[in-house]
């Protein structure tokens, strides 16, 4: 009996639509997104080579930013946005970094790193932070847990490594332009990067994945995944810039869910591959201020 009473109401209803029954239906105007008037094609090699050329030409990058940090408290129902600073970022393969920021011509701090351990001054706070760069404890303190690995990591893609297995997806996203009161679609390629576990298992552990814009094939996204699967960063990076031969993002946004953090980066002049002084990555400590040993 119920079947019947579902056909029935499934053969009313192709009538009623076709007919319209005396309802008079509506036409509402939408906006047209509108498709870019380049679109290229990759294969999932190609994307890999690419990416792999960018990182092989890159030796090191010194950028003048505008860094703008906010914290959220998501279960306290909170987001503290502090106020942008200026500051300057050096960095050089494989791993080491400098990220100096100022107020007012005034330095409040200068954190750098070989690679393995970093050292983060406050000078303002009479205070040191010195820790490995590799977390292995975490603090309650959102920030303690932050080391400038992810930072790295997040500002350059980095080459797609022997072990790495990929595979490549197609996807379009449409975009809005809130200021013109236009929509854009975005053809895109979604490189997933996997690695195989090495516990023998025959799930494969997310590394990365990378979102190419069709327009350039230049990466507009990269998810980063830590040791466990959990998805440490989301990076997106947009308003690219020449830099010689090179293009290079000029605004770079990082989130990390696992924190509630999320960093905003104008980088207003980039150089690239220049010769760095011999203590370019070193911050000097003080006589007479605190300092405090991470794990």
């Amino acid at each position: 009996m119920m079947m019947r009473s579902r056909a029935a109401l499934g053969t009313l209803a192709l009538p009623l639509f076709l007919s319209g029954c005396g309802l008079m239906p509506m036409k509402r105007h939408l906006p047209v997104p509108k498709a870019p008037a380049n679109v290229q094609t990759a294969t999932p090699e190609e994307l890999v080579q690419e990416v792999n050329r960018r990182w092989d030409n890159f030796q090191n990058l010194t950028a003048t930013v505008e860094i703008k940090a906010t914290l959220l408290k998501p279960q306290e129902g909170l987001a503290t946005d502090y106020p942008s600073c200026r500051g300057w970022i050096v960095m050089e393969k494989p791993n080491h970094l400098r990220v100096v920021g100022q107020y007012l011509g005034v330095r409040v701090f200068d954190m750098a790193s070989d690679g393995n351990t970093f050292t983060l001054v406050i000078p303002q706070k009479g205070k040191a932070i010195e820790g490995p760069n590799t977390l292995t404890k975490r603090s309650e303190n959102q920030f303690e847990n932050l080391r400038p690995g992810f930072f790295f990591d997040a500002m350059i893609v980095r080459g797609v490594e022997p072990e790495d297995y990929f595979t490549e997806t197609s996807d379009t996203e449409t975009i809005e332009d809130a200021a013109k009161k236009h929509l854009f679609l975005m053809p895109e390629y979604v490189l997933n990067i996997t690695r195989h576990d090495p516990n023998g298992s025959r799930r494969d552990k997310p590394v990365r994945v990378i979102t190419f814009h069709r327009d350039d094939l230049l990466p507009s996204n990269q998810d980063l995944y830590d040791n466990e699967g959990n998805l440490e960063s989301q990076v997106s990076y947009s308003a690219y810039t020449s830099v010689g031969d090179n293009k290079f993002p000029t605004k770079v946004v990082i989130k990390r869910p696992l924190e509630g953090i999320t960093i905003v980066l104008t980088v207003e002049k980039v150089q690239l591959n220049q010769k760095l002084p011999a203590d370019q990555f070193t911050a000097k400590i003080p006589p007479g201020i605190t300092i405090q040993h991470l794990q």
